[in-house]
């Protein structure tokens, strides 16, 4: 009966050590891409490079693309410390390509909408952790949903309708906040079938997977919501 409950307790622990190494390497991720995107905004050099040349532009999001789809999908054959590094680097790549909202929006919007995407995020995560509903069956109906928004977006650079891009705004909202109780019930599961016994490398390794998923959920809801109720600089 003691060997039970200290088995429990020794899981409880575990869990919760997993799930708190998730969430503080997603707030470094965030934290670093705000800093990054904050300085490069502020310097005339930085952003005449990246968006006065659309090779770099360019460049520079086929690499995080790259960097995502290896972390993603090969992060268990990597070091804890090389997917740590990947994620870090990301994260601050992110940061020079998403400068442009501290051009476009004003401070004050920006700030705003970080709070609603921060009280959204967490009440989803919430649900997502709580709930006893399996959310699996809808992980692929978001997906698709979000290869959708994506699709119409690339269409819209060519379009270029307002309306079109609040369209996509609003069902982009809905999906990422599907996308963030999906994943975050993922990750509980991930957490509680975690065997003791693994070493700290792959318990890292898992963490950064993790956390990149709750990042990119959390970005994208941001930016989704900037495009709602951020005001720019020309109003």
């Amino acid at each position: 009966m003691r060997s039970d409950t200290l088995s429990r307790e020794k899981s409880e622990v575990l869990v919760n050590e997993f799930v708190r190494s998730v969430y503080n390497w997603m707030a470094v991720g965030l934290v670093l891409t705000g800093v990054v995107a904050w300085y490069v905004s502020s310097s005339e050099s930085m952003i005449q490079m990246i968006y006065g040349n659309s090779l770099v532009l360019t460049g520079l999001i086929l690499v995080e693309l790259a960097l995502v789809f290896s972390i993603a999908g090969m992060v268990h054959r990597m070091s804890a410390g090389v997917a740590t590094s990947l994620f870090v680097i990301y994260s601050g790549l992110n940061g020079l390509t998403l400068s442009f909202i501290f051009l476009v929006y004003t401070p004050a919007s920006i700030a705003s909408t970080f709070f609603i995407c921060g009280g959204t995020f967490l009440a989803c995560s919430v649900y997502g952790w709580t709930t006893k509903r399996d959310l699996t069956s809808i992980g692929g109906f978001l997906m698709m949903g979000l290869f959708g928004i994506i699709i119409a977006s690339l269409v819209n650079m060519f379009v270029v309708s307002s309306a079109m891009s609040k369209v996509i705004s609003y069902i982009g909202v809905l999906i990422f906040v599907g996308l963030t109780a999906y994943d975050t019930q993922k990750l509980k599961y991930m957490a509680m079938t975690q065997p003791a016994d693994l070493e700290g490398g792959v318990v890292r390794k898992g963490a950064i997977l993790g956390a990149l998923s709750l990042y990119l959920d959390f970005i994208n809801l941001f930016l989704m919501l900037l495009r709602i109720f951020g005001q720019t600089r020309e109003k």
